[in-house]
């Protein structure tokens, strides 16, 4: 384990944490970082998901917030501390919204019935529609979920500050919330020694259609930390979803093998498997190819998918009867709140 500090072509070195390592080829996948878009209110106030870390940090948030407002005599504070926004429409946005509906009406209802009322999740959303990057249709399904499900929806709704538990947004509207889920946009990670005509549109590294990085000799980018130049599909680049990574590193790994055999390199394709995003339970969209569906199908199909994805027979074994048993009965007991001990004071 270490961290890549920066990129030396002339001598192929790359230095990092635990020294300097050289290479003959250099694939760069470091993916992508949360995008604040500059503002450091927002940076220091609100919270990520990328991260398994920042996932377990925005869980234990949520939990303590709720243990905070059984106690809170102040009514303002209280609906404060209730008050959940996500700012992102897109699939993340969609899908943590929907997480928080079903928790509002199954686990805070039966632990805190009287906080369950007072609990509301706001989704803001700088466009028009929600999941702007699938047909209409299944936008407006999505809408009408969640909205029946109780989130408020709030389109064109740029967030701009964060000022004194206050969430701004350009309109001049002020929600009090204490947690706010930011999923509103993404940036590179940056590595030094990549000269800068090699960068992009928020903060990629440009290739041709080989994955090739521009400027540079041996040198590989795919995954979201890319932007793949020359496809007349997709003029600003693909997708950064998890589907283009990795049939990027399929065909880079297949041309770094043809190298050897002097086979000629083929160019990266984008195929499209299609895109999905859950809501609730029982309702999610779906759209492959030129199939566009919503409801039952679409939950079971995204469950089948992200099954499938899990590495071994044992781990979807497990992954699969956990959620049959939590289907059936939905009853998860497990409430810890896990939080760093600081360390003990010496007594003089």
């Amino acid at each position: 384990m270490g961290e890549v500090q920066s990129i030396n072509t002339r001598e192929k070195t790359i230095q990092t944490t635990f020294g300097t390592v050289h290479y003959d080829d250099l694939v760069l996948a470091a993916g992508a970082t949360t995008n604040f878009f500059g503002n450091k209110n927002l940076e220091q106030n609100t919270y990520p998901m990328k991260t398994v870390s920042e996932s377990m940090q925005l869980r234990n948030t949520i939990f303590s917030r709720l243990e905070e407002a059984v106690c809170q005599p102040d009514e303002a504070e209280r609906e404060a501390l209730m008050t959940i926004a996500v700012v992102g429409g897109g699939p993340s946005g969609v899908e943590i919204a929907g997480v928080l509906a079903e928790m509002k009406r199954t686990v805070i209802h039966r632990d805190y019935p009287d906080l369950s009322a007072r609990m509301h999740i706001y989704l803001i959303n700088a466009g028009d529609r929600l999941l702007a990057a699938i047909d209409p249709k299944l936008s407006a399904e999505a809408e009408k979920d969640l909205k029946e499900m109780g989130v408020h929806i709030r389109q064109n709704s740029m967030v701009t500050d964060y000022v004194d538990g206050r969430l701004v947004l350009k309109n001049g509207t002020r929600i009090p919330s204490k947690t706010v889920i930011w999923v509103s946009g993404i940036v590179a990670n940056s590595i030094k020694g990549i000269p800068a005509e090699s960068i992009g549109r928020g903060g990629r590294i440009l290739t041709d259609r080989y994955c090739r990085v521009k400027g540079m000799e041996h040198v590989y980018a795919i995954g979201d930390q890319s932007l793949v130049e020359g496809d007349p599909k997709y003029p600003y680049g693909h997708p950064q979803l998890a589907q283009v990574a990795m049939q990027q590193a399929d065909i880079v790994a297949k041309n770094l093998k043809g190298m050897d055999h002097d086979q000629a390199p083929q160019p990266f394709i984008y195929r499209n498997l299609g895109t999905m995003a859950t809501i609730g339970r029982k309702k999610a969209v779906a759209e492959i190819g030129k199939l566009r569906f919503g409801g039952l199908f679409a939950w079971l199909l995204w469950l089948v998918v992200h099954l499938r994805s899990i590495l071994g027979v044992k781990n979807k074994t497990i992954v699969f009867l956990n959620w049959m048993w939590n289907y059936m009965n939905y009853k998860q007991s497990l409430r810890l709140i896990l939080r760093p001990a600081g360390k003990p004071t010496e007594e003089k």
